[in-house]
């Protein structure tokens, strides 16, 4: 049985897609092709058909921007063939603005119920791994969340060096375990930081168990317990 195959994008494709990722559970290039091979629930599959619609109009403006910057750029002459031609661009480029406010919304109005109902089923604090609990004790030293400037990925680097990557980060703050600083900009780092549920889930995880003597076989006298140096 083949798949139809749809590579993830590599870098954003809209400003809702950290939204979305952190709603699903997954990033946006899994969730179209989970979309696409059937995979999804009734509101997921809204939200992916919204999502990639609001992908389109994101290019359309995109495409449009850049052609009139091309027109004003200077690579043509000045002349009276020219002021239709911005003119045609400038029409173009609003009608694609309004396509894609309109494809923002629609996209917010699927996406808007799955992170309500996403908010109301965070994992325990006893359901934490101890790779999450290791990485919420290195953020707890202090990180920031960068973005990369040409793949445009997220990374957290934390007070020690170590970094936390965007799955895992995504992980996290999903789980209501950890925030950010979105008045920072990115490119400059966002400081993240432990939420009320993320410390109070490192204090409320299990101590490390005690190592128990094992018990005497039977017909086997239990051996005597070792002595205390001095």
């Amino acid at each position: 049985m083949s798949f139809p195959s749809n590579p993830a994008p590599s870098k954003a494709l809209t400003p809702l897609d950290h939204r979305v990722g952190l709603a699903v559970g997954f990033s946006v290039g899994r969730l179209w092709r989970d979309h696409d091979c059937g995979l999804l629930d009734e509101p997921t599959a809204r939200l992916a058909t919204a999502h990639r619609a609001l992908a389109d109009a994101v290019t359309s403006v995109t495409f449009y921007r850049a052609l009139l910057q091309r027109l004003a750029s200077g690579d043509y002459a000045i002349d009276q063939t020219l002021f239709p031609r911005l003119d045609r661009t400038v029409q173009q480029l609003k009608q694609a603005v309004a396509i894609r406010d309109t494809r923002e919304q629609e996209t917010m109005a699927a996406l808007e119920p799955i992170e309500a109902q996403t908010a109301q089923n965070p994992p325990g604090p006893s359901e934490l791994k101890a790779r999450e609990v290791a990485l919420l004790l290195a953020i707890s030293q202090g990180a920031k969340l960068h973005e990369h400037l040409l793949t445009r990925r997220l990374s957290v680097v934390t007070g020690t060096g170590a970094r936390v990557t965007q799955q895992d980060y995504e992980r996290l703050e999903r789980a209501g375990l950890v925030q950010r600083d979105a008045s920072r900009p990115l490119h400059a780092g966002q400081p993240v930081t432990l939420t009320n549920a993320g410390r109070a889930a490192l204090t409320a995880r299990p101590a490390d168990p005690v190592a128990a003597r094992p018990a005497p076989r039977p017909g086997v006298w239990p051996a005597p317990a070792p002595k205390a140096r001095r």
